[in-house]
């Protein structure tokens, strides 16, 4: 037992350093886009902030997604790793088409299907699913609307400015708000990590109630931490370059929108995925120049992909406890 539970605690490990390393777009696109920093120093500046987030913050998410999704007492050792697996593979199958899906919402879907593999519908507390579902629309509108308000709110004080000196004056700022962001995606997306490896440990008896181990929130944030530092370059060119150009005023307002979101929402025990909230800022401060600035299409594909991640990590998370029960 002791073998099985260390090995699984190790494959989440892997999710959570495949989590930064697939969402480091999410940290490091706008400002490596706007060439406030080159791509290494900016994956150095968005780790290190995912790493000391691990001693500012309390662990509500991590409640949230351990003991608020799924019944704990139907859960056992190879329903967590046939979620993690299902996860996994959405996140790699994503990261390498360039798709800026949520790695979140991949491990609360691994996780649904495969305890639904195992015990079905029964084992889902669905009231516990109401405020990700929601927060599945409202987090990116959180982000788009914060970044759209920033940004217009910095046009309106700057209009006389030139634009150079504006831009200098933000490539300074904007190493704020990569940091703030950075802050923020590591609190939100390692207790996810955390609340899994936690459940884990209740549910095969090594510990009584569901508190969360030191030793899990340093690891789990390191673990993403050092994700985030390899850096996932496919999506960086999607999520940086591709949506809207952005200078780095823009890139500022949307990391910084996307900050207070992500914040907010840890506080309040919220589980939403970075991914959308940052997807949606760029998209808010794009629509400040015009309507037309933001490529809607590929946005399109990108929400797509937000709609098809919970579903698709939750037919690989059932797929993959059944491989698991047969060994």
């Amino acid at each position: 037992m002791l073998t099985l539970v260390i090995f699984i605690i190790i494959v989440a490990l892997i999710f959570d350093f495949i989590n930064g390393f697939h969402d480091s777009a999410n940290s490091i696109a706008t400002v490596v886009s706007t060439r406030v920093l080159k791509p290494r120093q900016a994956v150095v500046w968005a780790a290190f902030f995912n790493l000391v987030a691990a001693f500012l913050f309390d662990v509500h998410i991590a409640k949230t997604v351990g003991k608020g999704l799924i019944h704990m007492e139907l859960i056992d050792e190879f329903v967590i790793l046939g979620g993690l697996l299902g996860a996994i593979v959405w996140n790699l199958i994503t990261w390498y088409y360039g798709i800026p899906s949520s790695s979140s919402h991949a491990l609360v879907g691994g996780y649904a299907g495969a305890a639904v593999a195992k015990a079905g519908f029964g084992s889902i507390i669905y009231s516990g699913w109401t405020n990700t579902l929601i927060f599945i629309a409202v987090a990116p509108l959180m982000g788009m609307a914060m970044a759209f308000v920033i940004m217009s709110a910095m046009m309106w004080i700057f209009h006389k400015r030139s634009s150079s000196k504006i831009n200098s004056y933000f490539r300074k700022l904007q190493l704020l708000s990569a940091a703030a962001y950075s802050l923020g995606h590591g609190t939100n997306d390692a207790q996810k990590t955390m609340g899994i490896i936690t459940t884990l440990l209740v549910t095969s008896g090594y510990l009584a109630t569901f508190e969360v181990p030191t030793w899990v929130i340093l690891s789990s944030h390191a673990a993403i931490a050092m994700g985030t530092l390899f850096g996932g370059w496919r999506i960086v060119k999607t999520m940086g370059q591709k949506i809207t150009k952005l200078k780095p005023s823009g890139g500022f307002a949307a990391e910084t929108a996307g900050a207070i979101t992500l914040l907010v929402t840890a506080f309040s025990g919220i589980a939403v995925s970075t991914t959308h909230v940052i997807s949606g800022a760029i998209m808010g401060v794009g629509a400040t120049k015009r309507f037309s600035a933001v490529r809607w299409g590929l946005a399109g594909n990108i929400i797509f992909a937000w709609i098809v991640t919970i579903p698709a990590a939750a037919a690989i998370g059932a797929l993959s406890y059944w491989i698991v029960k047969l060994f």
